[in-house]
């Protein structure tokens, strides 16, 4: 019977393998070094071969991340993206600061200071020499880490306007450090299980690390390579003013509804240019901001796009069969929507169910009657849940020993080994690691980075106690309304959800989002209290998210050869910095926009539709979710799916043991389920493309041209995305109504401004 954790020989024990006279120490070392793309002729097995021979493994020790320029760009981005996500947040339309967008930006300044700041006399201080790759990787980490709204500022900007609560500046600046860090030291004490690992690839990063090699390695040997990113960059770059702007036709062409433009059941199955149109069936896309959305296409593995593309034909057949068939009362309600409905189909007006303490109400709820959800909206409730449970049975069964390792710092012996070592003189800890065993599943990357101090765990500990103290502390100070076991739960499920839904994230590429999953938890612990399953969810879910992106920039680190403890001080600097940027941002716009943001409609400059949708979801599920979830009422089924999911993925492993010439090892359970609710909301009109692409860069490039793939599919990968991302920031901009007022392009026969782009009929509301 085959082992059903095994995976392919990678290209290296091959080639030991089929040479008797390689010897056993020759092959240790070949195993480690990097092998230069040209030299691939066989097709890339596995996470080993991807690793070594599609990114570099050389490193130069003597380059220092340290610089005048890589703290000057690195703070200013950071003050960039900080600044600029909090506005955002508070604006009708959506501007992202990408990693990608930062690390071009951060590579064209830090050349523009190279070449024209002097590096004679004192200036040599501050320009020591080239640009260098881990100078980059430092400021691009830096800058990442605050280009994001934290979400303790969404918590206070619903406290202040909905709630009339304003907690002091000291208590919400240290609400915002310990929520952000929480999770970076849940996250960094499991490093050595969802980091160090070869199968730990987090493949999204892939085509960022590849950009870098390009900038960075020898120019004359990545001549060709540089050439194709700037071409791509440059034609992607110019072609995106089109579907963005001028022609948004070809953002989902529908041959079906170009041939029948009355039909209303064509735009819920095939319709899908516009927000919530419809599912997008068959449609072609040729806007990559939506085909590269949210997963770039020639990055996530063949495994996991199989695994997604069950879920997403499952997706379709669920969807239309629960709104044709009625199911909860779904044709009197929106086809797809994530708001609150009365059964008429008309919007529900959640403040008319809360008392004066913003409570719900019983009485009031009486008389208002039980709110609807979208039947679409109510799938993906359920298979979200469906997937969240089973990813615990998924990863138990399949990779059993990489949970028990992460807990092998729970016994006595190394728990007594720890107390003994511990020194809580942290500065003063050398920072020393044991080099792994040859035969140990360690990331080659990895072991280049042993020649460099490590960020102990005892940073990583303390930063987990001070930001847990400090919690206990707030929650009371703010007035939550969350008790203190409230925050002692919500911590355990974040650490419990890091281990799981981490480990999927870093093997696939794709991340669940789970706030559902968690409110509904901290609904059923506290109900009625829709303020407690705020901070409920900023102490659970934010943690858990702040985990992985830790997580995902130290990968970005040990892929670059940035030193650990300079990838620590950029994660904590950026993250500190931009909560102080957000929080007085945040208080600065609800100071001056306060009416506006409490109206229903807003401006085209300013608009509460982000904290009015999580006041709305906070009531629905802390002050709800008895009364919707519960056994026995109406969409119990959501809640009954965390028991179903368990069991989901164990017919397949026991498939695989009996028959695994079948090859149900192959397949990701969870992402199966997870993804049946995937078009619930959003542009569906990309989806085919996506497949499309993924088919031709994993499968038929990577198995027929795998020279090919290795020196370009993923320096192609960031040029495409790239290109497009910059663009879409100036069309934001210009045109699109980022800086004021948005300006259409003129109404002609591919830019339908009056309805849907696709010419697909409206859908009556």
């Amino acid at each position: 019977m085959s082992d059903p954790t095994s995976t392919p020989p990678s290209l290296d024990e091959k080639r030991a393998s089929s040479d008797i006279s390689v010897k056993k120490a020759d092959y240790a070392k070949t195993d480690e070094e990097s092998t230069s793309s040209t030299d691939v002729t066989e097709v890339l097995q596995n996470e080993h071969d991807l690793v070594t021979h599609v990114i570099s493994l050389d490193d130069d020790p003597s380059l220092s991340p340290y610089s005048f320029r890589s703290f000057v760009l690195g703070l200013g981005l950071a003050a960039f993206g900080g600044v600029l996500a909090e506005i955002y947040y508070f604006k009708p339309q959506t501007v992202l600061v990408s990693t990608m967008f930062l690390a071009i930006i951060s590579y064209v300044l830090g050349i523009f200071m190279e070449t024209f700041i002097p590096q004679w006399g004192w200036f040599r201080y501050l320009n020591p020499g080239p640009f260098n790759k881990k100078e980059n990787a430092f400021i691009v980490i830096m800058a990442s880490a605050a280009a994001n709204s934290a979400l303790g500022t969404e918590v206070l900007a619903v406290q202040r306007l909905y709630y009339n609560i304003t907690p002091g500046g000291a208590s919400s600046i240290f609400l915002l450090f310990s929520s952000q860090l929480l999770g970076y030291g849940i996250g960094g004490l499991m490093r050595h299980v969802l980091l160090y690992p070869t199968k730990m690839l987090y493949p999204g990063v892939l085509p960022l690390i590849s950009m870098f090699d390009a900038f960075f390695k020898d120019k004359s040997g990545n001549a060709k390579r540089l050439r194709l990113f700037y071409v791509a960059f440059t034609v992607i770059f110019i072609w995106e003013i089109f579907p963005e702007w001028m022609f948004p036709l070809v953002t989902g062409v529908s041959v079906f509804c170009l041939a029948n433009q009355k039909s209303q059941n064509f735009t819920r199955v095939f319709g899908g240019s516009n927000g919530n149109e419809g599912l997008g069936l068959l449609s072609i896309c040729f806007d990559w901001q939506y085909i590269s959305g949210s997963y770039n296409p020639f990055a996530i593995p063949l495994r996991a796009q199989f695994s997604n593309l069950i879920g997403y034909i499952l997706c379709i057949v669920v969807f239309v069969g629960v709104y044709y068939k009625n199911i909860w009362n779904a044709k009197s309600l929106p086809f797809l929507s994530q708001t609150l409905f009365y059964q008429n189909g008309t919007e529900y007006n959640q403040t008319l169910i809360l008392n004066s303490n913003y409570e719900v109400d019983k009485t009031l709820l009486a008389e208002q009657g039980l709110p609807y959800y979208s039947a679409t909206w109510v799938v993906q409730l359920l298979t979200t849940n469906l997937g969240m449970a089973a990813t615990f049975t998924h990863i138990i069964l399949w990779n059993r020993e990489d949970i028990s390792a992460a807990w092998k710092w729970a016994t006595p012996s190394n728990l007594r080994k720890t107390a003994a070592n511990f020194n809580w003189r942290f500065w003063q800890d050398e920072g020393v690691r044991e080099m792994p065993p040859p035969e140990a599943d360690i990331d080659p990357h990895y072991r280049e980075m042993l020649k460099y101090p490590d960020a102990p765990n005892s940073w990583y500990i303390l930063t987990l106690i001070a930001s847990l103290v400090i919690a206990m502390v707030l929650i009371y100070n703010t007035h939550s309304t969350l008790p203190w076991w409230g925050l002692l739960v919500a911590c355990f499920l974040a650490t419990i959800s890091v281990l799981f839904f981490g480990s999927l994230y870093a093997m696939t590429g794709l991340q669940f989002i789970i706030q559902p999953f968690v409110q509904m938890i901290g609904g059923f612990l506290h109900p009625g209290k829709p303020m407690a399953n705020m901070y409920f969810v900023l102490f659970s879910y934010n943690s858990v998210t702040q985990a992985q992106l830790l997580l995902r920039d130290m990968k970005i680190a040990q892929y670059t050869k940035l030193p650990p403890r300079a990838a620590f001080l950029a994660q904590m600097v950026g993250t500190l910095f931009g909560s102080i940027l957000n929080y007085i941002m945040m208080n600065s716009i609800i100071d001056n926009q306060r009416e506006i943001l409490l109206s229903v409609e807003g401006t085209n400059v300013w608009s509460g539709q982000q904290p009015q949708q999580y006041n709305s979801q906070a009531i629905a599920w802390g002050g709800l979710a008895h009364e919707l979830f519960a056994h026995g009422k109406r969409y119990q089924w959501v809640a009954w799916a965390y028991v179903l999911g368990l069991f989901v993925p164990v017919p397949f492993y026991l498939a695989h043991r009996w028959w695994p010439k079948l090859r149900a090892d192959y397949l990701y359970t969870p992402v199966i389920c997870y993804y049946i609710g995937w078009l619930c909301v959003g542009i569906n009109s990309s989806i085919t493309s996506y497949f499309a692409i993924a088919w031709f860069s994993q499968w038929f490039l990577r198995t027929r041209y795998p020279r090919w793939f290795a020196k370009y599919n993923y320096i192609l990968a960031a040029a495409l995305d790239g290109g497009t991302q910059v663009m879409v920031f100036i069309l934001s901009f210009a045109v699109q109504g980022a800086s004021g007022k948005a300006h259409l392009f003129p109404q002609w026969w591919g830019a339908n401004q009056n309805g849907n782009y696709d010419r697909c009929a409206l859908v009556e509301s």
